[in-house]
């Protein structure tokens, strides 16, 4: 749809006639150009949580198939409470942020354990709820509820940015603007809208503003700033660092993976143990102290696999991976954790440490940087 060229709007807030044009033209926009999203077949609050949960730092197109298979394997809160963390973050694996993972397990656990199985409907609670903030108790609570609450993403940010003229508003006024924005009516359907505005049309570099269907009362449109709205700041520097990480292996072919701690980065992902070089350390020599680490007392250098690189928000990591071997089987061999073991594996002694067979490795939920040095193992 396409608007006039605009009068410029009011530089005050907006009146209670422009609130009700916008909202007209949001939801119409809405109706006729929504997405057909797998998440939007119903409002069920436990498939709205997952969704936006999952949308969070995602891709709408990256996240379709794991809402799918998630959903598959857990259609309900109680499948997903009764569950083995383990195996949520194998479902989670390769969406990244696995907090978010950890949290929703969490969460459903509160919910089984302190509300009945049932996904409260009003935002105070929905957001003292392992992981759910604003913008997840806001996106809840009218999607699935129908109750006018504001819920601010990225995308909704952009827009309001740009349809008031907001170089860097602060998260409170944002949340203020949205609220007066919300309709009683279709609030659920109205927040959708202003997602989908931003996800669509009002994006980043290359903002459609002829097809906008809000663009007579856009601010930034009358006023030439829709390229700087939101302002960005400087750009950051991304800190390098380096990781020694072993792959041992024993005469049987078992290879040595450790659990990352529950709390911190990759938080209860499985992966091949590594450290940073201490000072004068080597990478391979770091490899090997990590190796020690997990109770391996002397493993046999046996050449350099190869380095991989990830980058993560806040820093980049080169993995140089390195082989070592062990001439004996170790004497507590762990293939899995106490619940959740692969079938006819044993229940080991430490559930921090695994020996598994290459091709048991697709039982462990790996990082991305981990899968790949699976993948040299493979090549």
């Amino acid at each position: 749809m396409s608007a006039d060229v605009p009068p410029t709007p009011a530089a005050g807030a907006p009146d209670d006639g422009e609130i009700a044009a916008v909202r007209e033209r949001l939801l119409a926009f809405y109706d006729a150009r929504r997405r057909d999203l797998p998440w939007r077949a119903d409002t069920d609050p436990y498939r709205v949580w997952v969704s936006e949960v999952m949308l969070q730092q995602t891709r709408v197109d990256a996240a379709i198939p794991y809402y799918e298979r998630w959903m598959q394997r857990f259609p309900t809160l109680t499948a997903l409470a009764d569950a083995d963390i383990d195996e949520v973050l194998r479902h989670w694996q390769g969406l990244g942020y696995y907090a978010r993972a950890r949290n929703l397990h969490r969460a459903a656990r509160v919910l089984r354990e302190r509300h009945h199985g049932r996904i409260p409907a009003d935002p105070d609670a929905l957001r003292r709820l392992p992981g759910i903030g604003d913008y997840t108790a806001g996106a809840i609570a009218s999607i699935a509820f129908g109750i006018p609450a504001a819920a601010v993403d990225g995308n909704v940010r952009r827009v309001l940015c740009r349809l008031y003229d907001l170089p860097d508003p602060t998260p409170a006024e944002l949340r203020r603007r949205a609220a007066a924005l919300v309709p009683d009516e279709r609030p659920g359907d109205f927040n959708q809208a202003l997602m989908e505005l931003g996800a669509t049309l009002c994006t980043p570099r290359t903002p459609r503003c002829d097809d906008c269907p809000v663009a007579t009362w856009c601010r930034a449109r009358a006023r030439g700033t829709t390229h700087q709205r939101p302002a960005t700041g400087p750009a950051r520097t991304v800190p390098e660092h380096d990781v020694g990480t072993a792959v041992v292996r024993t005469p049987a072919g078992r290879l040595l993976l450790r659990r990352r701690p529950e709390e911190g980065m990759l938080g209860g992902l499985w992966e091949f143990p590594g450290a940073e070089p201490r000072d004068g350390e080597t990478p391979a020599a770091a490899a090997a102290r990590a190796a020690r680490s997990c109770a391996v007392r002397d493993p046999i250098p046996d050449g350099a696999l190869g380095s991989i690189t990830h980058t993560f928000t806040h820093r980049r990591i080169t993995y140089h991976a390195y082989r070592f071997r062990v001439d004996a089987e170790p004497a507590a061999m762990v293939e899995s954790r106490r619940r959740a073991r692969p079938r006819g594996t044993p229940a080991g002694e430490d559930d921090a440490v695994a020996w598994v067979e290459l091709a048991g490795l697709d039982a462990y939920a790996l990082p991305a940087a981990q899968r790949g040095i699976v993948g040299m193992l493979e090549g």
